[in-house]
């Protein structure tokens, strides 16, 4: 049976995560220390990754996590590492669907493969799962990064994550560029948004 054209779509944009992150520099450099660490210093406890992708955050949450994405084959590859990773249709009838579950909803270089007013329907789908006091972690490229993928829909600084939050009734709790300044985030493809804000 023909593939149709989003399960190609879906099996090249996976294809194209691991050779990114396989790529041997980046492996020798450890280049994902420091985000690996930034994630970490927010104290996400146990955390539901929607659009986890391969199971990067997953990986630097030490397992601590469950991800869902709808690409499958990005699923499998984190289900290979060893990861508890779903499609929505299976993490609906999993054991971690309840109200509560989660001391963190993340969503890291999701956003901006979106449209601004298709995102707070899709975090009110999960919100429910996560527990009151909660954090909501939202992280999004800044300009360079941007550019670096053709997928990518809308631009998602700070003025508009901020907005969805508000939107959402939480509670801001921190927002900043990392791992540089903000001005760099127009040159330096891997500056991101970082915005926190907790579940009343």
């Amino acid at each position: 049976m023909a593939e149709d054209a989003t399960d190609i779509r879906d099996r090249e944009y996976c294809e194209r995560l691991v050779r990114l992150q396989s790529s041997k520099w980046k492996t020798l450099l450890r280049v994902q220390a420091p985000y690996r660490w930034n994630l970490r210093r927010l104290e996400p406890g146990f955390t539901l990754e929607v659009g986890c992708g391969i199971g990067r955050n997953l990986a630097h949450l030490g397992g601590n996590a469950v991800g869902v994405d709808t690409n499958p084959y990005v699923v499998a590859v984190a289900r290979e590492a060893g990861f508890r990773a779903f499609t929505p249709e299976e993490y609906s009838a999993s054991e971690w669907n309840r109200d509560g579950a989660f001391d963190s909803l993340l969503l890291a270089h999701v956003a901006e493969h979106m449209r601004r007013d298709q995102l707070p329907e899709l975090l009110q789908k999960y919100l429910p799962q996560l527990r009151s006091g909660g954090k909501l972690i939202l992280i999004t490229p800044q300009e360079a990064g941007f550019r670096t993928d053709s997928t990518h829909v809308e631009f998602m600084d700070l003025g508009r994550l901020r907005g969805v939050s508000d939107e959402l009734g939480l509670v801001r709790l921190r927002d900043f560029s990392f791992p540089f300044p903000r001005l760099l985030g127009r040159v330096f493809a891997y500056n991101e948004f970082v915005c926190v804000s907790r579940k009343p």
